[in-house]
């Protein structure tokens, strides 16, 4: 067997299905995860202890459920084949959240959301809980019928990206580019099927623990790391594809790194400007309606 038939063999040898049961694309790079893995396993060995400290310290559905043949339809899973299939887990945590508020009942995205609490503690309480604290703690009224904190908050990334990144706000404002357009769906999944699981684990981890303005951090250090190759963008199709394409590559797939670039590239960013902020957007929102 020549080299390149050995190399052939060892690939179809390599399973297509990540730890959390997703499929990997044909076009994986299995040598550049491997080596990023190899190094991070330690970094997981530290925070696992971290977390085993701390942790030990004091410290009714309106719309239809179709949503959940959509639900991560590349994950082994959540296929009607699996067994245990984890759609019925979904659809158990959905209901239950839907009769326990009943102002939000379902929205879309939340299946995304669930979905994703599910596979990691692999508990429907437990799942249950975490959903009721971001829905109904952490990102309030991101979910609501009229969905005023999320359209807010995005209306807030444009204030921040106005204040930080000038040149990028002035390329949406000069091809009238609505933000919702391009982030909406980063805020409502909470960044799930827009990055890679491990790092949408570690933004959520920093979520829970530190609140809403993550998401802000999230957003603008993807924007400001590639502003260069953003303001290459010449109509509105062009800026779409490149808000898609900063999503991907090693990047945001070095996990790591990502993170501690999002307590530094965005530079200053408390509460209270994110409070005074929201406070102005919402009114001008309010306004309009």
């Amino acid at each position: 067997m020549d080299p390149a038939e050995r190399a052939q063999a060892a690939r179809a040898r390599v399973p297509r299905i990540d730890p959390y049961g997703f499929e990997r694309p044909e076009d994986f790079d299995y040598a550049a995860y491997e080596e990023f893995f190899s190094t991070y396993l330690v970094i997981l060995t530290k925070r696992a202890i971290k977390w085993s400290k701390l942790l030990k310290g004091n410290g009714g559905v309106r719309k239809s459920l179709t949503d959940l043949n959509r639900t991560f339809p590349d994950n082994v899973r959540f296929r009607k084949t699996a067994e245990p299939c984890l759609q019925k887990t979904l659809y158990n945590v959905l209901l239950a959240y839907g009769l326990h508020n009943q102002a939000v009942g379902y929205c879309q995205g939340m299946n995304f959301i669930a979905g994703y609490l599910i596979l990691i503690t692999k508990n429907e309480e437990e799942s249950f809980w975490l959903l009721d604290a971001l829905v109904g703690r952490i990102l309030p009224d991101y979910y609501s019928p009229a969905m005023l904190g999320l359209k807010t908050d995005q209306e807030v990334l444009a204030e921040l990206v106005r204040m930080k990144l000038p040149a990028v706000a002035a390329l949406m404002d000069g091809h009238g580019v609505l933000w919702t357009l391009l982030v909406s769906r980063w805020f409502i999944c909470l960044f799930v099927d827009i990055l890679p699981v491990e790092t949408v684990l570690r933004i959520w981890d920093c979520l829970f623990n530190e609140g809403s303005k993550i998401i802000f951090r999230v957003a603008l250090t993807l924007i400001k790391q590639h502003q260069e190759f953003i303001l290459e963008a010449s109509s509105v199709p062009d800026i779409c594809d490149k808000f898609k394409q900063i999503t991907k590559g090693d990047f945001v797939t070095e996990c790591h790194t990502f993170m501690q670039k999002i307590f530094s590239e965005p530079g200053s960013l408390s509460m209270t400007t994110i409070t005074r902020l929201r406070e102005s957007c919402r009114a001008a929102l309010q306004a309009q309606s």
